[in-house]
């Protein structure tokens, strides 16, 4: 059975103002006249009900090709939430625990080392589990996250890695590359997500695409995701701007779909999607792991992903490391989860959740307001940051009730 296509409502019959969700688009219309944004399609949900879709400026920047609603963009770490569900996919059906370590799976994990501050390796304290991939408690980096030894000795990004080097590779790279701390006790983003990737694949016996073709895109209806883009819809590819309109130099190297086939799947960012996909994803998990009478996830299983997995002591991880708007957000399973209303220099409330892709992409849920928004761009580099507050305030002054 697949999910039915949203509904959809008036804004106003749900609680959202018509005349200021338009400062959305004239927002956006700014931001491409000034050669900021190449173009955007935002999609916003509001109780279950897609209550605005659009889409402005260009798909082709150079070819003045008009942008679409049914856009296909590299969403890259949004792929991430999608691989998290798999994996608690499994821990449902009790073949993966939260507390496993993950050489139970993948056995060449089980020689991990800490890198010492001064210099030298040793043996960590306990083995990073699965729930250490899920939150980013692992220790497992990106080469691009700094630029100490430990950092060298990562593959390139997850993109480069899936492009150049087999999952036999890149499991043999990660084996040899060291922690940067014990498991548990600090937060850094990398490759974990990836290697949950693997551990489903192991799992499931299948790519991990096939087992999300499966379980939920199928299910959800999700036709445009995909960890590869056929030829009959590279027409509907999104393209960023050639130059960073923050640097005037050259854009950072991205992964387009249309390029080299990935050799694996990658579950830290290799997927492609739209914006009504991705919005059938996060509201499925608003709702409690149904939609359209379609279940996909149990609610138990959808509380226990959207909580807060860190420490209190880790409070300002987020902020420091990765999104300094996001102050005062812990990590769930998949998600950036907001621990209290305020603090943070978004608008939102407490037990939002969120996350985002290097490309320009980002989305988040509100619970309480019963929202699920997707901002789909190509605008790499930093002014990534600059939209991801602006979609939030312009959202949240449309709420009319």
């Amino acid at each position: 059975m697949t999910a039915p296509v949203l509904p959809r409502a008036e804004p106003e019959a749900v609680g959202l103002s018509s005349a200021r969700l338009r400062r959305i688009g004239e927002a956006l219309r700014r931001e491409i006249e000034a050669r900021r944004l190449p173009g955007a399609v935002v999609a916003i949900a509001r109780s279950g009900k897609l209550a605005h879709l659009e889409a402005v400026g260009w798909r082709d920047p150079a070819a003045k090709a008009p942008l679409q609603t049914d856009a296909i963009f590299s969403i890259a770490s949004m792929t991430k939430a999608m691989t998290s569900a798999a994996v608690l996919l499994l821990v449902e059906e009790g073949r993966v625990l939260l507390g496993d370590p993950v050489s139970a799976y993948l056995p060449p994990l089980a020689e991990l080392k800490v890198a010492e501050p001064g210099g030298g390796l040793r043996a960590p304290r306990r083995p990073p589990t699965i729930q250490d991939l899920l939150r980013h408690t692992s220790g497992l980096t990106y080469r691009d996250r700094g630029t100490t030894p430990a950092h060298a000795a990562y593959p390139g990004s997850s993109i480069w890695a899936a492009e150049c080097m087999s999952k036999e590779e890149t499991i043999a790279a990660l084996a040899k590359a060291p922690l940067l701390f014990d498991p548990g006790t600090d937060w850094e983003y990398g490759f974990s997500t990836d290697v949950l990737g693997f551990v489903v694949e192991t799992v499931a016996g299948k790519s991990l695409g096939a087992f999300l073709a499966e379980r939920l895109w199928g299910p959800l209806g999700m036709v445009d995701t995909s960890f590869t883009l056929a030829a009959d819809k590279r027409s509907r590819y999104a393209l960023a701007l050639p130059v960073d309109p923050v640097t005037g130099g050259a854009n950072p190297a991205i992964h387009h779909a249309t390029d080299k086939r990935q050799l694996w799947d990658s579950g830290g960012g290799g997927a492609v999607s739209t914006a009504a996909d991705y919005l059938r994803f996060i509201e499925m998990v608003r709702s409690g792991g149904r939609l359209g009478g379609v279940d996909v996830m149990g609610r138990g299983t959808v509380r226990l992903m959207t909580a807060d997995h860190l420490p209190a002591s880790f409070i300002d991880k987020i902020a420091d490391k990765m999104d300094p708007a996001a102050a005062g957000y812990g990590f769930g399973l998949g998600f950036a989860v907001r621990r209290q209303d305020g603090i943070a220099a978004m608008a939102g409330s407490a037990g939002d959740y969120y996350w985002s892709g290097v490309y320009g992409t980002y989305y988040w849920v509100d619970p309480r307001q019963e929202l699920a928004v997707v901002f789909l761009a190509m605008a790499p580099g930093q002014i990534r940051l600059r939209y991801r507050q602006m979609m939030r305030n312009l959202v949240y002054q449309a709420l009319a009730d």
